[in-house]
């Protein structure tokens, strides 16, 4: 369970609204949806480091702490953990701003791994742009 000092790791690369069409039957809004934002901030990032395409081959781990309410502004931060020849592994969290007001909270997070995909649709060294 996140500390109340915690503090977001790596860079803002993603902020939206959660909306009513995005909620399980429960009226929490549903962890696909959450997980789909995580992917798509570590995709952009992965994208500008590599400076080329990327596409997701796995994620490692994922870690739900509180859920998401409709009208929460959902903010997921990366951080590059590590990198390979193709691959970067990126630690992704999801906090929120309850309700659009009041303090920042982590509700989810995760490890990523991402390749460098070239022109051929295969794997690409990182250094080859």
């Amino acid at each position: 369970m996140p500390t109340a000092q915690e503090q977001p790791l790596g860079e803002l690369a993603l902020r939206t609204l959660a909306m009513p069409a995005d909620t399980n039957p429960a009226g929490d809004i549903f962890g696909g949806w959450l997980l789909s934002q995580m992917d798509i901030s570590g995709g952009m990032v992965t994208r500008q480091f590599s400076k080329g395409r990327v596409a997701t081959v796995a994620i490692d781990s994922m870690m739900f702490h509180q859920p998401v309410k409709v009208g929460d502004i959902l903010c997921c931060y990366a951080h590059m953990e590590k990198t390979g020849r193709t691959s970067m592994t990126v630690r992704i969290q999801a906090w929120i701003i309850r309700e659009g007001r009041g303090d920042r909270v982590k509700v989810t997070e995760g490890i990523f791994t991402y390749v460098a995909i070239g022109a051929d649709g295969r794997p690409r060294a990182l250094d080859a742009g």
